[in-house]
């Protein structure tokens, strides 16, 4: 009997789950690569980060996900070395031999040259991240809750973020509600609400993506919330105690050691272990169906890819609904190529890849968002509803979209949120009594 010709997927992310979910029908056998055992809903991190969610709610073990379709296996691992004349995939000292190979292993956070910041401002792209900040979030007030004086008290309640994008937005926006209206009551000796959170982007407004009319709304939902906006404004360096800034009116400096790098992402360093061409952001350069130049077996989707829209001519956005289209158009290609295989026919002429604009959308607080569907503009509470509806629609299992949308409500009903754990001190209190 014929062996199934074989598929890897490397990445557990939107992309690499619709790839291997387009193919539960097709006569293959696939494996699925990635380094975390569970597929992550980064959308909604940042509820994590600010104790709205349990990170459990918005991940899923990638196991379980596959229990039902029998012709997935999962490798938990990182992938080492990729030989693309032997068609081998390596992890740790064993290789996976593939017909078609499916880089999905998304984008990572960049500082730009100045990996000596990631210490003292964490990314948020994994659930570690999440926990990490909020470690730091929560723990800040309770430091200004003993400090000595006004002066360690403010330092103290003193939050930035780099970068203005999606994620940027939504963690200030968060930060401020919890810090004005969740745990006012909370404390004794500090008053939560004056918390200063300042949210600090390169260019000329926020949302560079979203219509500029977005942009607005956004700045303004920030500034009713409190959030200090700092615009054309560029970080220049971060340290223990704090952030320097360079703005058109001169050189500032805030004092804090709560910073969160919101600003910039590179792609997977796995697209340079191909030897494809590559952007400057580490993306890799694709034909029209997805596959790597003079590689038609292998193809790269999601955000290592950097693919055009047809209809604008510019790049597809590093989000969700672009990369679970990729995975489903390479999922696609791949069944149809396996059915004329097995059939002993040629394999079917290739289509291009069509990227169907769903719109975009960012929360910025209660009854607060912006959303840009259709060619439509929608600001405040349509907003905000269209908003919550799509996460919990696109959030991975029942019992994840029920507990995601029972914690929303009590939230919104009570201003409370069910997730406010201080986690991961022993080791920082074993490095100050050494």
């Amino acid at each position: 009997m014929r062996e199934h010709p074989r598929v890897v997927i490397v990445g557990g992310g939107f992309a690499g789950l619709r790839a291997a979910r387009g193919l539960r029908r097709a006569s293959v056998r696939v494996t699925l690569i990635d380094r975390q055992n569970h597929h992550l809903f980064q959308p909604l991190l940042y509820q994590v980060a600010t104790a709205a969610v349990s990170p459990a709610n918005i991940a899923q073990p990638i196991r379980k996900v596959f229990r039902r379709q029998h012709n997935v296996d999962v490798v938990m691992g990182e992938v080492r070395g990729i030989d693309a004349e032997a068609r081998a995939v390596r992890v740790g000292e064993r290789a996976y031999t593939y017909d078609w190979l499916v880089l999905a292993s998304g984008a990572r956070d960049s500082y730009f040259g100045h990996d000596d910041w990631r210490a003292f401002a964490p990314p948020l792209k994994t659930i570690d991240d999440a926990l990490e900040i909020r470690r730091r979030f929560l723990g800040a007030f309770e430091r200004a809750e003993t400090g000595r004086d006004d002066a360690s008290r403010r330092a103290a309640l003193t939050f930035v973020i780099v970068g203005g994008g999606p994620t940027g937005v939504e963690l200030a926006g968060a930060m401020a509600e919890l810090s004005d209206h969740t745990i006012r009551r909370d404390f004794r000796a500090v008053d939560t609400s004056t918390a200063r959170i300042v949210l600090v982007e390169g260019r000329g407004r926020l949302l560079s993506q979203f219509d500029p009319k977005l942009s607005e709304i956004a700045l303004h939902d920030l500034h009713d919330l409190g959030v200090e906006v700092m615009l054309d404004s560029m970080v220049t360096s971060i340290d223990a105690s704090g952030v320097s800034i360079e703005r058109a009116e001169g050189a500032t400096r805030i004092e804090t050691a709560n910073v969160v790098w919101a600003a910039g992402v590179r792609a997977s360093p796995l697209g340079a272990m191909l030897g494809a061409p590559t952007d400057a952001s580490g993306r890799v350069e694709v034909d029209a169906d997805l596959s790597v130049p003079g590689r038609p077996e292998v193809f790269v989707v999601g955000d290592l890819a950097r693919v055009l829209d047809g209809a604008t001519g510019g790049d597809v956005p590093g989000m969700a609904p672009g990369a679970m289209q990729m995975g489903s158009h390479v999922g696609e290609i791949i069944a149809g190529e396996a059915r004329a295989l097995a059939a002993g026919r040629p394999a079917p002429a290739r289509t291009a890849f069509v990227y169907r604009d769903k719109g975009m959308m960012a929360t910025i607080g209660r009854n607060r968002a912006v959303a840009q569907l259709a060619g439509r503009r929608v600001g405040g509470m349509l907003a905000w509803l269209l908003w919550a509806g799509v996460h919990i629609f696109y959030l991975i299992g029942f019992r994840s979209k029920v507990l995601t949308m029972i914690e929303w409500a009590w939230s919104y009903v009570f201003y409370e949120r069910g997730a406010r754990l201080i986690t991961g001190v022993d080791a920082e209190r074993d490095d100050r009594d050494a």
